[in-house]
């Protein structure tokens, strides 16, 4: 059986009882171990026998049978809502599609100029986002307020591959809270530099969609979608992480500077293992892999996969 299914008791009084026999008293099972009795009986490993109560052991592959065609059925009818699933969806989807806010403004600049419309559209780009946000980020210190939320969030897109790339301003540097979000969020994989440069505010998702400060207090916003200036908006951006900083950022918190990468991970990539073969060697999922090599490419200030797996196997030899 899976042993996930069953754990250690589980799996001692189910041989107790077939020492007894394969039948024992109901209230002599519980005294034993009421959580692994009732644990049994659920499972159908044990039945309850009202008349007498007892307790009589069935066969494992009957029941484990039992639960592997109960299982495939669950799978079967889950893999059948997927596919509904989307089809159930096409009117919202058309009529989301339809309303003035989704019309095609590749060309076209959207000036939002009240914070509560722009928080609107930056969640509607975000629930789209596939694979990476860059973020130019000014000012120092991050407004506190909204640090618990924006840990969630952005834990919850590194989780789902997605890259984050973020450059603050010195002050930062100096900003507790702050510090010890930065910690937090490229512990998970983000990527945060300083740049002790003036710059404005900016935010690119996907490469597809730019906002950027339309007023001195931020309180406006220009979104951008024509491909021509979103190609300008990110030379802009990679020329200042080229000259930005890397920063310690669990130094700086006084948090423990081990990477918390696999000894095993860094010596398949100096030995030129891709992501997928990585994951596949140490029975990991891509996604934990990739937020490992994250780590490793913000601490040796590695632009490239093929770069970092060269400064591994310097640092190997």
């Amino acid at each position: 059986m899976n042993s996930g299914l069953l754990g250690a008791a589980e799996r001692a009084l189910y041989r107790e009882v077939l020492a007894q026999g394969g039948r024992v008293l109901f209230r002599e099972a519980m005294q034993q171990d009421p959580d692994a009795t009732l644990r049994l009986i659920d499972l159908g490993l044990l039945v309850h026998h009202d008349t007498d109560e007892s307790l009589t052991a069935v066969n494992p592959r009957a029941v484990g049978a039992r639960l592997s065609a109960e299982l495939r059925g669950a799978a079967t009818r889950k893999l059948v809502q997927a596919e509904r699933t989307a089809e159930q969806l096409d009117d919202l989807a058309h009529a989301y599609d339809s309303t003035p806010q989704r019309v095609d403004r590749r060309s076209e600049v959207q000036h939002v100029t009240t914070g509560q419309q722009i928080r609107h559209r930056i969640m509607q780009i975000e629930a789209e986002m596939r694979e990476e946000t860059l973020a130019l980020q000014p000012g120092g210190a991050r407004p506190t307020r909204f640090m618990r939320q924006s840990l969630v969030r952005d834990r919850a897109f590194l989780a789902a591959g997605i890259s984050l790339r973020t450059v603050y301003q010195p002050g930062a540097l100096t900003h507790r809270p702050t510090v010890s979000y930065a910690a937090s969020v490229t512990g998970a994989g983000e990527r945060i530099r300083v740049l002790d440069e003036p710059f404005r505010k900016m935010l690119i998702f996907d490469r597809k969609v730019a906002i950027i400060s339309a007023a001195p207090d931020d309180s406006s916003a220009a979104f951008v979608e024509d491909p021509a200036v979103l190609t300008t908006l990110v030379g802009l951006f990679e020329r200042d992480w080229a000259r930005a900083a890397v920063v310690d950022w669990h130094a700086l918190a006084g948090r423990p500077r081990e990477s918390g990468v696999p000894s095993e991970l860094t010596d398949l990539l100096a030995a030129g293992l891709t992501q997928k073969a990585i994951a596949s060697r140490l029975g990991l999922s891509e996604r934990t892999v990739a937020g490992h090599l994250a780590r490793l490419r913000e601490r040796h200030d590695a632009e490239t996969l093929f770069q970092l797996g060269w400064l591994m196997r310097e640092g190997a030899r």
